[in-house]
């Protein structure tokens, strides 16, 4: 049992001494293609310190006073806005110019527009639905097209209402919008 465990270790050992050549000859290939300067860090621009020493004016980082914003929203009250409250529906996530009106179900007195959005699902809407990006409301809804009043803001906090409406596609043409 000594001979085997002797000539166990002696093999062992003397897989440890085989010939390293090749390892140096690539180590000596990659120090020499290895570049021996490093390129300098890229210069740092100058810091341009603004000192805010305005303490008269309100700081940016501060909440506005609640009597300011109150005093726009009474400037902003009398004016036609959306109500911010109301839930979105799924087609109010697609512009006018995506959807197309591909037909009509009607029923005992209410009529319904089959509205196809760009991912090509179909929607059921009738009058009071909204559509569009611009809050747009369905006023009326024909066999030949949906009529939609929109708000659109005019950049003063105010909107104004803007009537479009989606036209019948025919078959082989996209949607249209006058």
């Amino acid at each position: 049992m000594k001979k085997i465990l002797t000539l166990f270790i002696l093999l062992t050992i003397s897989g440890c001494f085989d010939d390293t050549a090749d390892l140096k000859v690539h180590i000596a290939k990659v120090q020499a293609s290895t570049p021996k300067t490093i390129k300098p860090m890229p210069e740092v621009p100058v810091f341009d310190h603004f000192d805010y020493s305005v303490q008269s004016l309100r700081s940016p980082f501060d909440k506005p006073r609640v009597e300011a914003i109150q005093e726009k929203i009474q400037e902003v009250s009398g004016c036609l806005s959306p109500d911010p409250q109301r839930k979105k529906q799924p087609l109010e996530k697609y512009s006018l110019s995506d959807l197309s009106m591909r037909g009509t179900l009607s029923g005992l007195d209410m009529t319904w527009a089959l509205v196809a959005g760009s991912d090509a699902s179909i929607h059921r809407v009738t009058v009071g639905h909204f559509l569009g990006l611009y809050n747009g409301r369905i006023t009326n809804v024909s066999q030949t097209n949906v009529k939609v009043m929109e708000l659109i803001p005019d950049g003063a906090g105010c909107w104004v209402e803007r009537e479009t409406s989606l036209v019948m596609v025919k078959s082989g043409t996209e949607g249209q919008r006058k």
